[in-house]
C-alpha cells in the first residue's frame, strides 16, 4: 500500500506528534431492552430516573473541577453547559412523560428521548446544534449506564500495556478530560470540529488531537501503529521505520522552535533596518489571552467572537460581550485589540437560528450578510464594543466583505448606537476604528475604494487563497493545490498592499 493511500487527513484540533497503535474504544448509547412496568411501578421508576440525573450532576461537578485544575476555568464551563440539560424542563419533562404514558423503563424512556432529540437537531442542519450532539449523548451514556448499573466506561485504557492514541466515533468532554496523559498519548475522532468541547478540552491539556476523520473505527483497525500529527490534521497508518524515524526529527524540530520561540519572546520585534513590527495576538477562546501576552503580544490583531454563541442556547446578551471585550482589553493595557464581528455561516451557526440548508454555505449567507441581515444580533455586539472601548483601545473588524455598502451600513450602524448609548447615559466611546478583513477577490480588486471609507485593512491570507483558486483547504485530495504562494494570490496582495 502507498504512502497516500495509508494517509488519512482530518481537522487538526490539538497540536503535536503521537506515535503508537490505536485502541478503539466504543463509546456510545447502549442497548437498552424494551420492557414496560405495571401501574403501580411508574412513579417508582419517574424516582429512578430523578436519582439517576442527580448522580449524575454529581459526577458533571467532579468533571468541571478537574477540568479547571487540568484545562482552566473557561474550559470547565463546559459542564455547566451539561448540567443545564439535565434541568431543561422539556428535556426531563419529555423523558418523565414517556414513563408515565408509555410505562417505559427510565433507561427506556432516556434513550427514546435521547434519540429523538438527536434526529430533531441532526435535522435541523444546524453546525452548533450538531457540535452539541457529543455533549447530549455523554450525559445520556452517564445517565442510562447508571441507570442500568454499569460502569461509567471511563477505565477503557486501565487495560493498556503501552501508551496508544485513542480511536472513537465520537468523544465527549467528560471522558476527554478523565484521559490518563501517561497511557492516552493522542486522540482520533470521527466527528467533531475545531470548537467541539472534546476537542477544546484536548487543546488545553495538551493532547495531540484529529477530529472529523471520516470511518476512522472502519479504516484504523484496534491495535494499529499510527503516526498521528494533530498540527497537520493527518493520520499515517502502519509507518515504516523511516517514517516514524521522519516523524520524530519533525517533533523534535517542532519543539526545539518552541524552545528558541519562547527564549526569543523578551526580545524586541525589529528588523534589520531598524523598523519596529508589532506583533499581536490571533485568539479564538478566553484562554489563549495571557497565553499571548507571556509571548510578548503587543495587543490583539484577530479576536474570533464566534466562540460566545458556540455550545450555547442562546445569543450572548450585551452585558456578557462588553465583559468580556473590557477583559481582553485590560489584558493588554494601551495596545490595539482588533475584534471580528460575528464570523457566522458556512460551519459556525448559534443554536436559536434555524437556518435552511444551503447547497454552498460557504458561498451563501454568512459572515458580514447575517449580521447585517440580522441588525439586533449586529447592534448588540456594536454596543458591547462602544462600552468596552471606554477603557480599552479596540478596533472593529467586518469579515467576508464583497461590496462598499456593507462598510458604509456597518458605520451607520455604529453612529446609531453610540448616538443611543449617549441618550441612555451609558458611557461608551462616540466611535472605534472601522476595518475590512479582506478575504475574497473582491476586497482585494476593490482595496484602493475600501480604503477610502475604512480605517484599516486585515488580509485573510486562508480563505482568500481558498475564494481565489477555488479550493476547498479541508479537501485532503486538493491539498497540493491550495497554495498561498500563487502567482494569483500574490498579485492580489501586491493590490492590497499597494491601496494601503
Amino acid at each position: 500500500m502507498s504512502s497516500s493511500d495509508r494517509l488519512l487527513k482530518g481537522i487538526g484540533v490539538s497540536p503535536g506528534i503521537a506515535v503508537g497503535p490505536t485502541m478503539t474504544v466504543r463509546w456510545a448509547l447502549p442497548e437498552v431492552p424494551h420492557r414496560v412496568v405495571g401501574r403501580t411501578q411508574v412513579e417508582k421508576e419517574v424516582r429512578r430516573l430523578r436519582a439517576a440525573i442527580k448522580d449524575v450532576k454529581k459526577q458533571l461537578a467532579e468533571f468541571r473541577v478537574r477540568a479547571v485544575d487540568r484545562a482552566g476555568v473557561d474550559e470547565a464551563r463546559i459542564f455547566d453547559a451539561q448540567a443545564l440539560m439535565l434541568e431543561d424542563r422539556e428535556f426531563i419533562g419529555g423523558i418523565e412523560e414517556l414513563i408515565r404514558e408509555n410505562h417505559l423503563t427510565a433507561e427506556k424512556a432516556f434513550e427514546f428521548k435521547t434519540l429523538e432529540v438527536r434526529d430533531l437537531w441532526t435535522a435541523a442542519g444546524n453546525p452548533l446544534l450538531k457540535e452539541r450532539l457529543a455533549d447530549l449523548t455523554g450525559v445520556a451514556i452517564r445517565a442510562i449506564q447508571h441507570l442500568m448499573h454499569r460502569g461509567s466506561g471511563a477505565d477503557v485504557w486501565e487495560s493498556l500495556s503501552e501508551p496508544s492514541i485513542l480511536v472513537a466515533r465520537e468523544l465527549s468532554p467528560g471522558l476527554t478530560v478523565q484521559l490518563d496523559r501517561d497511557l492516552i498519548i493522542g486522540l482520533i475522532s470521527e466527528e467533531g470540529t475545531r470548537t467541539s468541547h472534546a476537542a477544546i478540552l484536548a487543546h488545553s491539556i495538551g493532547i495531540p488531537a484529529i477530529f472529523g476523520l471520516r470511518g476512522a473505527v472502519a479504516r484504523i483497525k484496534s491495535g494499529t501503529k499510527v503516526i498521528l500529527d494533530g498540527t497537520r490534521g493527518t493520520v499515517l497508518v502502519d509507518p515504516t521505520p523511516d517514517e516514524v524515524a521522519e516523524a520524530e526529527r519533525t517533533d523534535t524540530r517542532r519543539r526545539e522552535l518552541s524552545t528558541r520561540l519562547e527564549e526569543a519572546v523578551t526580545q524586541a520585534s525589529v528588523t534589520v533596518d531598524g523598523v519596529h513590527i508589532a506583533l499581536r495576538g490571533n485568539v479564538d477562546l478566553p484562554d489563549e489571552l495571557e497565553d499571548a501576552k507571556a509571548h510578548g503580544a503587543e495587543g490583539v490583531g484577530l479576536l474570533r467572537t464566534e466562540f460566545l454563541i458556540t455550545g450555547h442556547s442562546e445569543l450572548p446578551d450585551e452585558e456578557t460581550q462588553t465583559n468580556y471585550f473590557r477583559r481582553v482589553g485590560e489584558t493588554f493595557p494601551g495596545h490595539p485589540v482588533v475584534i471580528r464581528t460575528y464570523d457566522l455561516g458556512g460551519d459556525k451557526f448559534p443554536a436559536p437560528f434555524r437556518t435552511p440548508p444551503e447547497a454552498n454555505p460557504f458561498l451563501g449567507w454568512r459572515a458580514i450578510r447575517v449580521c447585517l441581515d440580522e441588525p439586533e444580533i449586529f447592534r448588540t455586539q456594536i454596543r458591547a464594543v462602544l462600552r468596552a472601548a471606554v477603557t480599552a483601545n479596540l478596533h472593529l473588524m467586518i469579515p467576508l466583505v464583497t461590496r462598499l455598502d456593507e462598510v458604509e451600513r456597518t458605520r451607520e450602524m455604529m453612529h446609531e448606537e453610540a448616538a443611543r448609548l449617549e441618550k441612555q447615559g451609558v458611557a461608551a466611546a462616540s466611535s472605534v476604528p472601522l476595518g475590512v478583513m479582506v478575504e475574497t477577490p473582491a476586497a482585494a480588486v476593490l482595496a484602493d475604494r475600501f480604503v477610502e471609507i475604512s480605517d484599516f485593512l486585515s488580509v485573510g491570507t486562508n480563505d482568500l487563497t481558498q475564494y481565489t483558486l477555488v479550493v476547498d483547504r479541508g479537501n485532503a485530495r486538493l491539498a497540493d493545490r491550495f497554495t498561498p504562494h500563487d502567482p494569483s494570490v500574490l498579485r492580489l496582495l501586491k493590490l492590497v498592499a499597494d491601496a494601503a
